[in-house]
């Protein structure tokens, strides 16, 4: 389970990230909540997805599980640590809707879709595990709105360099072990 809970700290990042960006733009009355509720939805849901997918062509590139896991981990990693070293898209934003809120968590949680096939791979209930992911990513993105509203961006990018680290990380201990 521990797996499941570093899984779910590094995929929650981007949301976090974007919860710093979203939270330094001021009027954050009740946001905390909103980015919670928008992105742990979204991050609970897509793994399940990539997870169910995993499971159906599991039988077809079983051989190859390990590798297919290690190289999503690590594209998904790779793309996460080069975005903590870009400008966010937050700073583009005007107004924080229901429909903008909709398409952050969207984007933010494609990835995790990909990283749902590597819950295939581990000994782990897969309800359990996108519950806690959506649980967690709940809690980043409601800490990140008041972290950006006291403090700015300044964490950001730092955030989204560490859970690209540690997705690639996880992905060469599924390779290895």
């Amino acid at each position: 389970m521990l797996e499941v809970i570093i899984l779910a700290v590094a995929l929650s990042m981007d949301a976090f990230a974007v919860s710093i960006g979203l939270g330094s733009k001021g009027n954050t009355r009740g946001l905390g909540l909103k980015a919670g509720i928008f992105f742990g939805a979204f991050q609970g849901l897509m793994p399940f997805i990539g997870y169910l997918g995993g499971k159906g062509i599991l039988g077809w590139v079983d051989a190859y599980a390990r590798w297919i896991a290690f190289g999503l981990l690590a594209l998904i990693g790779a793309k996460m640590i080069y975005e903590g070293f870009q400008e966010g898209i937050e700073e583009d934003i005007a107004a924080i809707t229901n429909k903008m809120m909709l398409i952050l968590s969207i984007a933010t949680s494609i990835d995790a879709m990909a990283a749902g096939f590597s819950l295939t791979l581990l000994n782990v209930n897969a309800y359990l595990a996108c519950l806690i992911i959506g649980a967690i990513t709940f809690l980043f993105s409601w800490a990140g709105v008041q972290i950006g509203k006291n403090s700015g961006t300044w964490l950001e990018s730092r955030a989204e360099i560490f859970g690209g680290t540690v997705l690639i990380l996880m992905g060469t201990r599924i390779l290895i072990f």
